[in-house]
């Protein structure tokens, strides 16, 4: 069974995401090659080579794939379906943009948002909000899979593998505009290890900035928020943790000001450690916390920063 993983990258810098989809690949076969697509992109390819368990990287360049549009990269994923078996995408924003589009061009019913393997035709994945998770059984030959990163640990570097350099593809009928990016210091929210989220508690745009911000800067932390902030213009919309926002799983989850909606639990809650600042001591966010503060977040906050200051942070 081959096996093959879309990278994730910036066109300079390989995702976290690709090697956590790599282990997921590693599960279903050690025969696993990655397909990294983009303009410029052959120090992404080098990076990927770098990762254990993979046979080979495939690179697939042209300017359509460097801005990351669907259709390109659908043409440049299905112009290699043919040699493999299963197809491993990781369950970004971009990578459930293309992956159902290769799924349609190959007939086959694409499987999403996996968080385990349980075999090579049978694989896990959350429904209602991440309130069950579903076994599904596929029968289709071949296998279109999104995954999820934060189920599966980073697969190790250390691999040495060759480079190969295929077809580019073009956009078709689809033409590339203009890209609008959020320039900042701190981490990506989606690979940061420590992030401070803030809810519809903050009551302003100016109060979020100056209670999270500060915080989040001290400890190096992504700023998240939830849809309920984010609908409130409280916070822009790339901050928005949740079912409709953005999964993490950092070491150091900080929820100040948040009740907790099943919608962003299912964003946050594989959170290695979950702290949760609220008055409320009946808000849902204590069910999932390792460790709760049942406080007005505009005495509770300055006490932590303090206390990160006394601490020499």
């Amino acid at each position: 069974m081959a096996v093959l993983v879309v990278a994730d990258s910036d066109n300079a810098h390989l995702r976290d995401s690709t090697h956590k989809t790599v282990t997921a690949a590693l599960k279903l076969s050690s025969d696993v090659d990655v397909l990294v697509m983009g303009h410029g992109a052959k120090a992404v390819a080098d990076a990927a080579a770098k990762i254990s368990g993979v046979r080979k990287v495939l690179l697939a360049d042209s300017a359509a794939l460097g801005h990351g549009v669907a259709e390109a990269q659908a043409d440049a994923v299905l112009a290699l379906a043919g040699n493999y078996d299963a197809i491993l995408v990781p369950a970004t924003s971009g990578g459930k943009n293309f992956a159902p589009r290769v799924a349609a061009k190959l007939d086959v019913a694409p499987i999403s948002e996996i968080v385990e393997v349980v075999s090579a035709d049978t694989f896990v994945r959350p429904i209602y909000a991440g309130n069950a998770l579903e076994t599904v059984q596929s029968s289709d030959a071949k296998k279109v899979i999104t995954v999820r990163p934060t189920a599966f640990a980073a697969a190790e570097e250390g691999g040495s593998a060759p480079v190969e350099t295929v077809g580019g593809a073009d956009a078709g009928k689809t033409r590339f505009v203009r890209e609008e990016m959020v320039k900042s210091d701190r981490p990506e929210l989606a690979a940061a290890k420590i992030v401070v989220s803030g809810g519809r508690a903050m009551g302003s745009a100016e109060e979020f900035q100056r209670v999270i911000d500060p915080l989040a800067d001290k400890l190096g932390a992504a700023v998240g928020a939830s849809r309920a902030a984010v609908d409130a213009g409280y916070a822009p919309n790339d901050y928005q943790v949740g079912q409709t926002g953005k999964v993490v799983a950092p070491a150091l989850y900080i929820a100040i000001g948040i009740s907790g909606a099943i919608q962003h639990l299912a964003g946050m809650k594989d959170s290695k450690i979950i702290v949760a600042i609220n008055k409320d001591s009946d808000a849902p966010i204590f069910q999932v916390a390792d460790f709760g503060l049942v406080a007005d977040y505009k005495t509770a906050v300055p006490e932590l920063m303090d206390a990160l200051a006394a601490a020499g942070k």
